[in-house]
């Protein structure tokens, strides 16, 4: 929808992901009413991220103005919001200690490890690779993990270079903290 796409790049997170819409959720009933949305999904679970805050508050205000719900320009982008052509979660496919290979931001190849998962005592080692050759958005940091839960999120990009500069200056853009 391109009212949704024009909110999106007026929020200005630095990766846009379209996704499909799953039956029963509340994207899928705001798509029935032609009510335009986008779901922000930063930080980590169980925990307030102060960065991702500010970052979701900041995209906030910056899509009521763009609305006109607020007075005012959005202020000047970090950069322009790059489109992901596809992404894919990597899920664990036991239980047990996780550890992260990747960092947020990182390029990675299709069969490159991006974690590796253990019993208890390290013994029992299993290795979880990447599906696709992409740049990681999103990676759990709990260290204990279900089989089937999310591990990490990568997207793939047309452009991977242009891709990891506009994540790249969004972060230097966040530890400034400015509330736009």
């Amino acid at each position: 929808d391109e009212r949704a796409r024009e909110m999106a790049d007026a929020f200005a997170a630095p990766v846009i992901v379209a996704s499909e819409v799953r039956e029963g959720s509340l994207r899928a009933e705001a798509e029935h009413r032609g009510i335009p949305i986008i779901v922000y999904e930063a930080g980590e679970a169980l925990r307030f991220d102060e960065s991702s805050i500010r970052a979701g508050v900041r995209g906030i205000r910056r899509v009521m103005r763009q609305l006109k719900m607020l007075p005012g320009r959005p202020p000047a982008s970090f950069g322009e919001p790059v489109l992901a052509q596809d992404s894919a979660w990597v899920r664990a496919p036991q239980s047990g200690i996780l550890v992260n290979a990747v960092k947020l931001g990182e390029r990675v190849k299709t069969g490159q490890t991006v974690a590796t998962i253990s019993d208890p005592v390290g013994a029992d080692q299993t290795a979880v690779a990447s599906p696709l050759d992409g740049i990681v958005i999103g990676r759990v940091q709990l260290p204990l993990v279900h089989a089937g839960e999310a591990l990490c999120h990568i997207a793939e990009f047309e452009h991977p270079k242009e891709a990891e500069r506009t994540v790249a200056a969004f972060v230097e853009h966040q530890a400034g903290g400015s509330n736009g």
